[in-house]
């Protein structure tokens, strides 16, 4: 085995947490499922989705004049369900809700940029940003360990140790 075919899998865990839609806390438990190391799996896709975030954060003001360019393009419409619901947590429970629970309702990428549009700090943004990021991927990232060692591992698993006495 080459040095790139050991690369390449850690690589698209990389591309795949910095991916709107995909988010770390769901890309690395899929990896770890398939076999990849976890510590590398969680560092790498924690990266790639912080990374992505703090870009966003750094740059909002260009991603704002972006996405008013596109929003008079089209036509004035109905807004999205993910923005509704980001704008209830925003307003239930302000910046510390919208970033913590907003990664899993509408993606970290969303929450950051609807946290900075309702009135977050970028600094505030980014610290609780991160810190969410960082707790829902470690919690997925452990539960999936631990869950593939209790259920599939080859006749050592937790429950078979309790089972086979």
């Amino acid at each position: 085995m080459n040095f790139f075919e050991i690369l390449w899998p850690y690589l698209l865990v990389f591309i795949f947490s910095a991916i709107p839609l995909f988010e770390a806390y769901g890309v690395i438990p899929i990896a770890i499922v398939a076999g990849l190391s976890p510590i590398p799996v969680v560092i790498i896709g924690l990266t790639g989705n912080i990374l992505t975030v703090i870009l966003l954060i750094l740059f909002i003001e260009k991603v704002k004049e972006w996405r008013n360019k596109v929003k008079k393009n089209k036509k004035q419409g109905v807004a999205n369900k993910r923005s509704l619901r980001a704008e209830k947590l925003w307003k239930k429970y302000g910046l510390i809700g919208l970033t913590i629970i907003g990664p899993l309702l509408v993606g970290s990428h969303l929450a950051s940029f609807m946290s900075l549009v309702f009135g977050g700090t970028k600094t505030k943004t980014l610290y609780w940003m991160i810190a969410s990021i960082t707790m829902w991927s470690l919690l997925f990232s452990i539960l999936t360990y631990f869950g593939i060692n209790i259920f599939f591992t080859d006749g050592a698993g937790t429950l078979n140790k309790y089972f086979n006495k």
